[in-house]
C-alpha cells in the first residue's frame, strides 16, 4: 500500500477536491484507490461530509471516515465538547494499514499539519510519519499564501517528512496580481514544486468534467508524485 497525506495551509482551501481529483486520476488510470479522513470535524450525523464529496466527485466507493464530529472545530476541541476519546495517532494508523490491496490511499487531514488530531498530541504529521507517507500541501491563491505554505513545508521537513509539493486549490477565474505572483514565487519560497491548480469551480462539475478538469490542472504533478512511488496514472500514460 502507498499513501499519501494530504494537508492544508489553512480550513477551506480546498483539501477535499484536490482529494477527490487525485482519487478521480486514479480510478481513471485503473488504480485501486481508498480514501481516508481521519476525523471529520462540522458535520452531523445525518449531513454530508468531505468523504462524501470524494464519493460523488470521483465516483469511487471505497471512501473511509473514522470520527466524525458535529462541531466545526479542530478535532481534539471537538471531541473534547462532546466527552469523546479519539483514537490514538498509532490507532488510526493501524486502520489505514489495514486497507490492503490498494495500491494507492489517500489520507485528508483536517485542518492544517500541526492541529491536534487525537487528543494526546498526536498530529496530522505524527500520522504521516506512522504510514511512511510523503505530504501534499493545499494553499489557497493570493496575499499571504507564500508565508503559510513556506511554513507547513519547513515544518514537514523538520520533521523528516516528505514534502510531496503544492496544489492550489481553487484557482479563480480572475487571478489578481497575488494569486498571479504566486505562480511564480511559491516554489523558491516553500523550497517544494508547484505541482498544479484546480479551478475554483470544480467541485460542482459533474464527475466527468470534473476528471478532465483534474487532468489539466495537476498534469504537472504526474511525474513528482511517480517519483515518490505515488502513481495517480498508468506508466504508460506517462511515457
Amino acid at each position: 500500500m502507498t499513501a499519501l497525506v494530504i494537508t492544508g495551509t489553512d480550513t477551506g482551501v480546498g483539501k477535499t477536491v484536490v482529494t477527490a481529483a487525485l482519487a478521480s486520476l486514479a480510478r481513471a488510470a485503473g488504480r485501486a484507490v481508498a480514501v481516508v479522513k481521519p476525523v471529520q470535524t462540522g458535520v452531523g450525523k445525518n449531513e454530508a461530509g468531505d468523504v462524501d464529496e470524494v464519493r460523488r466527485l470521483a465516483e469511487i466507493e471505497d471512501v473511509h471516515e473514522l470520527v466524525r464530529l458535529p462541531d466545526p472545530l479542530a478535532p481534539a476541541s471537538a471531541a473534547r465538547r462532546v466527552g469523546m476519546e479519539l483514537p490514538s495517532v498509532q490507532a488510526m494508523a493501524d486502520r489505514i494499514g489495514r486497507l490492503g490491496g490498494r495500491d494507492l490511499v489517500l489520507v485528508e487531514g483536517s485542518g492544517g499539519l500541526l492541529v491536534e488530531l487525537d487528543g494526546a498530541g498526536g498530529t496530522l504529521a505524527d500520522l504521516a510519519r506512522e504510514l511512511a507517507a510523503p505530504v501534499l500541501v493545499v494553499a489557497r491563491a493570493g496575499l499571504g499564501t507564500l508565508n503559510h505554505v513556506a511554513l507547513t513545508c519547513a515544518a514537514i521537513r523538520h520533521r523528516g517528512l516528505e514534502c510531496a509539493g503544492i496544489v492550489i486549490g481553487a484557482w479563480p477565474a480572475a487571478p489578481d496580481l497575488a494569486a498571479t505572483c504566486n505562480l511564480d514565487d511559491l516554489e523558491p519560497y516553500a523550497r517544494s514544486p508547484l505541482l498544479g491548480a484546480i479551478p475554483e469551480n470544480a467541485g460542482t462539475l459533474p464527475p466527468d468534467a470534473f476528471l478532465e478538469a483534474a487532468r489539466r490542472g495537476l498534469a504537472p504533478a504526474t511525474s513528482r508524485l511517480a517519483a515518490l512511488r505515488v502513481n495517480v496514472v498508468a506508466e504508460e500514460a506517462m511515457a
